[in-house]
């Protein structure tokens, strides 16, 4: 069975198709599909220039993304939804409540997952990570509010966008982890 992630931001042309095509490189070997959308998007855009070029350093074809906006049967259909902000985070958790438990910020999360004790279980592993992240939430102390955000590089340089992925991939290298040991 493969379970899938969806990374959110506002407009899915920068922070979460970088996100998505980081994620499918570093999720590559688990049993993961990865997928974004933004709360604000308009469906069929192209990705931000500079985002691409951060994309295709994953190795991946990027030309064929297109910009997607979120829609309820996006967070039905993903078991982990990872935003840029707290402000798409409630978006997300508006439009389908019932992802309240499985929607976290992407830097939220790689905090959570980086303290999580996985149990055994028969679950699928990305599912084992959620259930082990949310267990580790409630043995952490809440972060100060900006440090779940991760800022938005759209006006910025191409190194902006650099900095802006490299924050995507340190948090999700403890998700890859915790994946990779709760199945």
């Amino acid at each position: 069975m493969v379970d899938g992630v969806l990374f959110v931001c506002h407009a899915n042309m920068c922070r979460s198709p970088m996100a998505e095509f980081i994620a499918r490189r570093l999720l590559a070997d688990l049993p993961v599909v990865v997928t974004s959308a933004g709360t604000d998007a308009i469906d069929g855009a192209a990705m931000h220039p500079y985002a691409v070029e951060v994309a295709a350093g994953t190795g991946a074809d990027v030309t064929a993304f297109r910009t997607r906006r979120l829609r309820p049967e996006h967070l039905a259909g993903a078991e982990l939804v990872l935003t840029a902000t707290r402000r798409q985070r409630s978006a997300c958790t508006a439009l389908a409540p019932a992802a309240l438990g499985r929607t976290f910020t992407l830097r939220q999360f790689a905090r959570l997952a980086a303290a999580a004790e996985p149990a055994p279980t028969t679950d699928t592993p990305l599912r084992a990570a959620v259930a082990a992240a949310v267990r580790a939430r409630g043995r952490m102390q809440p972060a100060a509010p900006g440090a779940d955000d991760l800022h938005d590089p759209i006006g910025g340089s191409p190194a902006d966008f650099r900095r802006c992925a490299e924050e995507i991939e340190r948090s999700i290298r403890p998700v890859r982890a915790l994946i990779a040991t709760a199945g």
